[in-house]
């Protein structure tokens, strides 16, 4: 499984939105969002093409600084062009802006952080926690997105095992699970709580998180007990663990006359107390 699939980000640059996704265990960053941040252009795409013109070097060894990579917009996942820390590090030098050097200390300091987490796993799940901590989620809701976390991994860990490969794949058994757990595709509950680019998840409330977590831990169970192999026989799996989950949940709100899935999400939290964007 490639891990950009589940691991696309949003850092925080001076209240600039700077993607970024996880590949052969480092952190690749959208060039186009960093060209952005640094010199304001209204056109990114004629600002870049111009650059590679100045400087021809860059333009020769683009292919080795760049490589285009998954990465979750608001219209599903693409392809963008991204850069690793050394890569962002040569582009920067062909933008004459004085943004530049915060930036290059910004970027320092990520790279430097995710070379801890390799070491330490643990440091991660910590920063993880302090940014919803920041970002003024409540402990309860933390400790439920933690370990919804961690089941999510189980489950793809589980899913590569058993023969899940491409990402689509991943992207469809996923929709499965939630389509029996909630009745909606992923795509369908972030239109429901009015999201655009935000993860979905970061938006739910407890109980959504609950059923979530009880969706995707099913199916794990079902999967590892039945055995079940390839595409065919996991999407069964995933909508029978979904079932699971989406009749817990139609139980709970026929016994307490309320509905489980909410309008509500944390989208209008103070941005300024995201811990990354205090470069």
């Amino acid at each position: 499984m490639h891990k950009e699939i589940t691991t696309t980000k949003i850092a925080i640059f001076r209240k600039r939105e700077i993607r970024k996704t996880i590949n052969n265990n480092e952190w690749w960053f959208v060039v186009n969002d960093v060209v952005v941040a640094l010199t304001d252009s209204p056109n990114v795409q004629d600002y870049i093409k111009k650059m590679r013109k100045r400087d021809n070097e860059l333009s020769k060894g683009w292919g080795q600084f760049v490589t285009p990579l998954s990465v979750k917009t608001s219209g599903g996942d693409q392809k963008l062009n991204c850069a690793n820390t050394e890569g962002i590090f040569r582009i920067i030098q062909s933008i004459p802006s004085p943004k530049a050097e915060p930036f290059k200390r910004w970027l320092a300091r990520v790279g430097y952080e995710r070379i801890q987490e390799i070491e330490n796993p643990e440091l991660a799940t910590k920063r993880t926690r302090a940014l919803y901590k920041a970002k003024g989620y409540s402990d309860e809701w933390i400790e439920k997105r933690m370990r919804g976390i961690a089941i999510r991994e189980e489950l793809t860990d589980q899913w590569q095992q058993r023969g899940i490969k491409e990402q689509k794949e991943y992207e469809i058994l996923t929709a499965e699970i939630s389509k029996a757990t909630f009745g909606m595709t992923p795509s369908a509950y972030k239109k429901h709580k009015g999201l655009k680019r935000e993860n979905l998840r970061d938006h739910m409330t407890d109980l959504e998180l609950i059923f979530s977590m009880l969706g995707e831990a099913s199916t794990k169970e079902i999967a590892v007990n039945k055995n079940v192999q390839g595409f065919v026989e996991n999407k069964q799996a995933a909508f029978d663990g979904g079932a699971v989950a989406g009749n817990a949940r139609k139980e709970l709100e026929h016994k307490s006359g309320k509905r489980a899935i909410s309008k509500e999400n944390y989208k209008k939290l103070p941005q300024s107390k995201n811990l990354l964007g205090s470069s």
